[in-house]
């Protein structure tokens, strides 16, 4: 299957289908929450547009990088995701790459979101959709974050066909620099588990579709027939 990988100031418009990875931590949060009850996520381009659709949907959660501060419900960590209840609540969700990743593509015929946890599902639902070229969007680092890499890497190499052992993709997203920098304290609203909880394969058995709703881009569990 012919596909390319290409950072966020890569993203040119002519993607027809496109699979946007954010391991540590966007979507892999995004699947916990959606494990943990969630209905859906919009996803917002920066703060001022979380906030300002928060204080039309006052019930909806919103949810950021970073330390909590005035204004947002919920941090963007599985470690802190995993342990709330979100039954039937909407989550509106800003990140510093994941959202803006997404947001890049919304356009394209078929978006999914995509990490380790959801790894499997993802690519069943390539498949079934017959999706080809496929544009992976590495959101980290400009399209370098290592975590990312291996992600993209391992579902292309799925998508091929290939019999895979998982080891050494999990392991570069173990070692990678963000993996470092949630395990030393120098991200802000991190939980201990968060590096563990994104490297994990297969935890979820739905993909993640992104579709526009009554203009907003709005993501959802996706599970193939």
């Amino acid at each position: 299957m012919n596909s390319r990988a290409v950072g966020i100031p890569e993203v040119d418009g002519t993607e027809q289908v496109a699979v946007v990875v954010d391991v540590m931590r966007a979507f892999t949060t995004a699947a916990w929450a959606f494990h943990r009850g969630a209905s859906k996520i919009v996803l917002a381009a920066d703060t001022d547009e979380a906030l300002a659709v928060k204080a039309r949907h006052p019930r909806w959660l919103a949810l950021k990088d970073g330390a909590a501060v005035s204004g947002f419900d919920l941090v963007n960590s599985p470690g802190l995701i995993q342990e709330a209840d979100l039954s039937g609540r909407t989550v509106i969700q800003k990140t510093t790459a994941g959202t803006v990743g997404a947001l890049a593509v919304v356009e394209a015929q078929l978006v999914l979101c995509a990490s380790f946890v959801v790894a499997g599902a993802t690519v069943r639902a390539l498949a079934d959709a017959g999706a080809h070229p496929v544009t992976f969007v590495i959101t980290g680092e400009d399209g370098r974050a290592a975590e990312d890499l291996a992600c993209a890497e391992y579902l292309d190499r799925l998508l091929a066909g290939d019999h895979l052992d998982p080891g050494p993709y999990l392991h570069r997203a173990r070692t990678s620099p963000a993996a470092d920098d949630l395990r030393d304290g120098r991200r802000r609203g991190a939980h201990p588990a968060d590096v563990e909880l994104c490297a994990q394969l297969d935890r979820f058995d739905f993909a993640m579709k992104v579709g526009i709703e009554e203009g907003l881009a709005v993501l959802r569990p996706f599970r193939t027939p």
